[in-house]
């Protein structure tokens, strides 16, 4: 297969609940919502700051129990999110995590009765891809068919659903990490990937796929056990992140740690103009006023702003963003064609997937990737989803996903 653009045109619902709109909301644990007139500074709710796993922080067996207030007895529970204790765990930097925890959910075939599909969520996103922001495309019947393939998908390493990060509580001072949270990478979360999937015992995948950081983490995943993976699909992920995207994210921390909780709305109201694209916001508002006066999309993008204050905190935005910052798969391994020589030597296949539209990591910055993946003899593909969304799209373009991992699955 080469690397010549199929593209395939929009048929798709656009589900307003799966859009930008609600890039990676989260059903369980949510707390009390502040509502449009709640200032941006009021208190949020923390949810799944992890209770004490009860062990010993110097305890070097990478065994496993069940947290005190999350029975995870028998793994994986299907439809269920699930924390899991992971014992010590060692970062790129050498700083050594005490405790891992990792929340996950896992649906459909259990592990060692069929194949196993990983899926992982983008920036704000939680493990929940089944219940929430992929529901149409996993379950029985769906493109990831629940009774054909078992489905997993993980909260990040430095997220808040569930997995350590900056909410989870420092057993040093038994008080919450906060911006004291060790820096994390990209090749960091993936690895806390594979200890969930050894401690669940999921030694091999039939396919690992994402979409924007879930993207760079799916190719550090493979790149991690090429022999393990049968197939990687990043979406609107490149294999190094660009320098536009950088610039922006370093304009939105910047914004957050001059003004806290209101930066934080506002590096959300930044991060979705990069979300969509020119022609959707020029179709959705063009024109549009508010009865107060307010154009529509100013109050469209105070909405988005404040719906993230509702769920999320300013310091696990932090940790994430500067990790996918890092993203170069390239890094330490001689370059990205040296890296990809390695995926191409187990037989690993990759498609990678642009955007039309994307502003944030354009269709040039996927293409890049898949034409090094073919220098290194990988057998690679390029494929292409036509929308009017922009980045998000692959957050709401169901058709044209279906088609691309029913290819990616045969």
């Amino acid at each position: 297969m080469n690397a010549a653009s199929i593209r395939w045109h929009s048929g798709a619902r656009g589900n307003p609940a799966a859009s930008p709109d609600a890039v990676g909301s989260v059903a369980t644990g949510a707390g009390p919502r502040t509502g449009p007139g709640v200032s941006a500074s009021a208190t949020i709710s923390r949810p799944f700051l992890v209770d004490d796993p009860g062990v010993s922080t110097a305890r070097d067996d990478p065994g496993f129990r069940s947290l005190n207030t999350l029975d995870n007895s028998t793994d994986p529970q299907t439809g269920r999110i699930v924390s899991r204790w992971l014992g010590r765990f060692a970062l790129e930097s050498g700083t050594v995590l005490p405790d891992l925890v990792v929340a996950y959910r896992h649906d459909g075939v259990p592990v060692g009765e069929g194949r196993q599909i990983l899926v992982v969520h983008a920036l704000t996103g939680s493990a929940d891809a089944a219940g929430d922001w992929w529901a149409p495309l996993i379950g029985p019947g769906q493109i990831l068919d629940t009774e054909k393939y078992g489905v997993l998908c993980a909260n990040l390493l430095g997220s808040r659903y569930g997995t350590s990060g900056p909410i989870s509580r420092n057993p040093e001072t038994g008080k919450p990490y906060g911006r004291t949270f060790p820096h994390v990478t990209v090749r960091d979360q993936a690895r806390a990937q594979w200890r969930l999937l050894d401690a669940l015992g999921i030694g091999k995948l039939a396919l690992a796929v994402g979409g924007s950081l879930g993207g760079m983490v799916a190719l550090e995943v493979a790149l991690e056990r090429p022999g393990e993976i049968a197939r990687v699909v990043p979406m609107a992920a490149p294999a190094r992140i660009g320098q536009l995207a950088v610039g922006w994210d370093h304009i939105q921390l910047e914004i957050v740690d001059r003004l806290g909780l209101e930066g934080l709305q506002l590096a959300r109201e930044l991060a979705i103009t990069t979300y969509r694209s020119e022609v959707d916001f020029e179709q959705r508002f063009a024109g549009r006023v508010e009865a107060d006066g307010t154009p529509s999309i100013v109050s469209y993008l105070n909405h988005q702003g404040r719906k993230l204050l509702e769920r999320f905190d300013e310091d696990t935005y932090r940790a994430l963003v500067l990790a996918m910052d890092t993203h170069d798969i390239g890094r330490n391994r001689g370059g990205t064609v040296a890296a990809l020589q390695k995926l191409a030597a187990y037989g690993t296949q990759l498609t990678g997937v642009g955007i039309e539209g994307d502003i944030l990591y354009g269709t040039t910055q996927v293409q890049a990737m898949v034409e090094a993946a073919n220098e290194a003899g990988m057998d690679a593909a390029y494929r292409e989803i036509l929308s009017t969304k922009g980045h998000d799209a692959f957050l709401v373009e169901w058709d044209q996903l279906t088609a691309i991992l029913a290819e990616a699955l045969k």
